[in-house]
């Protein structure tokens, strides 16, 4: 297991605090051997607290296009049918995974796939369990595009603590499935949502990890391609076509074709 490159300013300021923070201390309160103690335990216990938040640990992932992956660690809070009104503009499966702030928060792709639009959306900072705090929260929309045009749309969420949304991803980018979009510090919330007719994996209230856990399975329905429809447009020289109806007789009309007689010089 690693540190997330994310968390180099932050553990540095820490570092920084607690060193200031016990020196001041010893300056002011050199026989306060109590306080120094408890001191000493209190920045232990917070190095530790930032220094887990931040870690990194090494996963295999199994990519499988028909999957869905979990893109961050956490537990599903919601999973219901709703209208997705940015983008996609229809209805869709949402499933949403709240990161508390002992979860690892490093955020994956859920699909390979290409990029198909991306924007950042500064807002509020509700809890992130809000049921609001997917359109009203400082947020991020990412929507990937897989190998057969199925589009899989998810948003970063910050929440009451988290600031500060990372993303490494832009418009136009070839992702692959399990690799890093993205982080946020300190709890937050990821929504995904997918097709209508997706067998959904995983139950409300369960404990899910980034990267390993299958949200769900694109089935062949949603996996298919749209057919493009091919417009003919008739020219003038083209057969006439006639509409047969039942309940009103047709007369046949006769076409006489008619010359103009050509002018005496």
């Amino acid at each position: 297991m690693t540190i997330h490159k994310e968390g180099y300013s932050s553990i540095a300021l820490t570092i920084l605090f607690i060193a200031v923070l016990n020196a001041a201390i010893h300056f002011y309160l050199p026989l306060a051997h109590g306080l120094q103690w408890f001191i000493y335990i209190l920045s232990f216990v917070l190095f530790v607290i930032i220094l887990q938040f931040f870690r990194s640990p090494s996963i295999t992932i199994n990519k499988d296009e028909t999957q869905v992956l979990c893109p961050a660690d956490g537990k599903v809070v919601v999973i219901e049918e709703t209208t997705e009104t940015e983008y996609l503009k229809d209805k869709r499966i949402q499933i949403s995974v709240f990161m508390s702030p002992i979860n690892v928060h490093i955020n994956r792709n859920p699909i390979s796939g290409v990029v198909k639009y991306f924007k950042y959306h500064p807002g509020k900072y509700l809890v992130a369990w809000h049921p609001k705090s997917s359109t009203e929260n400082e947020r991020t929309t990412v929507v990937t595009e897989n190998s057969a045009g199925t589009p899989v749309l998810f948003r970063q969420i910050a929440g009451a603590l988290a600031r500060r949304i990372v993303w490494y991803v832009k418009e136009g980018d070839t992702v692959t499935q399990g690799d890093q979009f993205g982080f946020i510090k300190f709890g937050s919330r990821v929504d995904i949502f997918l097709p209508l007719g997706t067998n959904v994996k995983v139950a409300i209230g369960e404990v899910v990890k980034g990267g390993k856990t299958v949200l769900a399975e694109l089935t062949a329905t949603t996996q298919a391609p749209k057919e493009e429809v091919k417009v003919k447009t008739a020219k003038a020289d083209d057969t006439p076509i006639i509409a047969a109806t039942t309940d009103v007789p047709v007369k046949p009309v006769k076409v006489v074709e008619e010359k103009k007689a050509a002018k005496k010089a």
